[in-house]
């Protein structure tokens, strides 16, 4: 297979990977706290703390463990980690089907999140085979399989809840990631050569050799403060809406629908505007991109309806599709690709902090305010992050280190060697 095409080829079969390992992550996420409900006879204080340590358990295992596993993935290749990723958690979760009470689910909970990656590795893949002049546009459409794949599960999943039990969807989520599993076997090509324990680069070794060490800490935060953003309204959105509601309506049916809203355009938008990063240059995009995250919270801290905050939260969908991409250009571009497994690990390991830490301060702003308080906090975030992106990214522009930038000199340079190669 020829190379110009093996990272399409990649890109097709792990598009469908990401799209089935989100659907068969989120499918279960909605009636956790009424599965553990059947788990044993709870009161309310401990339903709810249990379903909370259930649903955060596995983002904090993958914190943890996601660096562990992107040091392997540099050794013995991404490939693996993939196969590793979606085997575990095609038996962790058919097993939380089988789950006899509610601390074997929160163990099974915890070792799912410990075997994940495999959406990371993905990026790894086809970040390190992808042409640097299509690599928005690549690392974009990936991204919407992920994004596909969180939209559709929880519909999924309720949809085989109320036809075959909690239990159904656990085994229906596993059987998913078996299909994953065998898929990236026998699909997916990776050129890679095994890399000697002693011969790796330590990771701190690897952030001294890098030129712009301080951006890539920046796109570590960035990812936190994205998801943190994302997960922060989780625990209220059916509150505010029923509040917004006047307490009357369809609130189920709307919470959902504005829940997914950003998730829909960021779908849609995501690899035009990974394309627009690669004629423009992802350092543009991103950084317009948190301006237009602070620009649509604010606002919505003062909805006085459900349409309003629909509208502004179809914005803030712009504003995910813009800078998703561009972080992993970036970081394709600015890390060397001996390295690409634990950077796409460590950030991972970002994101799954910014997973827990949403929902944490989601639910304290919002009890020591209002539900509305919350997007202001989360303008102030992003606010912060936006302060301390901009030294990163103005260093990459005062040095002439742009991707454009580097794109231009490089052009420049073969057009000053072809007349003199043809003269010879």
């Amino acid at each position: 297979m020829k190379k110009s095409s093996s990272w399409q080829h990649n890109l097709y079969f792990l598009w469908v990977g990401n799209f089935m390992t989100g659907m068969g992550f989120s499918m279960t996420m909605p009636f956790i706290s009424l599965y553990v409900a059947t788990l044993g006879h709870f009161t309310t204080s401990q339903l709810n703390l249990l379903s909370g340590f259930a649903f955060a358990i596995t983002f904090l295992a993958k914190a943890i463990v996601s660096p562990y596993w992107g040091k392997l993935a540099d050794q013995y290749g991404r490939k693996l980690m993939c196969l590793r990723a979606s085997l575990g958690m095609t038996i962790t979760i058919t097993a939380c089907g089988f789950a006899p009470n509610v601390a074997i689910l929160i163990v099974l909970r915890a070792i799912q999140g410990c075997f994940s990656g495999y959406i990371n590795n993905a990026n790894a893949i086809v970040a390190a085979s992808v042409p640097v002049d299509r690599s928005g546009k690549a690392l974009g459409t990936l991204a919407t399989g992920n994004v596909v794949g969180t939209l559709v599960g929880p519909l999924l999943g309720g949809a085989l809840a109320s036809s075959f039990g909690y239990r159904g969807s656990f085994f229906v989520a596993g059987a998913m990631m078996l299909v994953v599993f065998l898929l990236t076997m026998f699909f997916v090509h990776e050129e890679f050569t095994p890399v000697d324990k002693v011969q790796l680069q330590p990771m701190k070794q690897v952030f001294h050799t890098l030129k712009y060490p301080m951006l890539i800490w920046g796109l570590f935060v960035t990812t936190l403060v994205i998801q943190a953003a994302n997960m922060s309204i989780t625990p209220i959105i059916s509150l505010l809406i029923k509040q917004l509601m006047h307490h009357g309506g369809q609130v189920a049916m709307v919470s959902g629908i504005i829940s997914s809203l950003p998730g829909v355009v960021t779908l849609i938008f995501s690899p035009i505007l990974g394309s627009l990063s690669d004629h423009i240059g992802p350092e543009k995009v991103l950084g317009v991109g948190l301006v237009a995250a602070i620009v649509c919270f604010v606002p919505m801290s003062f909805a006085q309806n459900v349409w309003q905050l629909g509208i502004w939260r179809t914005l803030l969908g712009f504003s995910d599709a813009a800078m998703l991409p561009a972080i992993q250009t970036l970081m394709t571009h600015y890390v060397p690709k001996e390295a690409f497994g634990r950077v796409f690990s460590y950030n991972q390991s970002f994101q799954a902090m910014g997973s827990v830490s949403g929902p944490m301060l989601g639910s304290l702003v919002a009890n020591a305010f209002s539900y509305q308080g919350v997007f202001m906090m989360t303008a102030i975030l992003e606010g912060f992050n936006l302060v301390f992106l901009v030294p990163a990214t103005w260093a990459l522009v005062k040095n002439g280190g742009t991707i454009r930038e580097q794109q231009r000199a490089e052009q420049a340079k073969q057009g000053q060697l072809a007349p003199k190669t043809a003269h010879n």
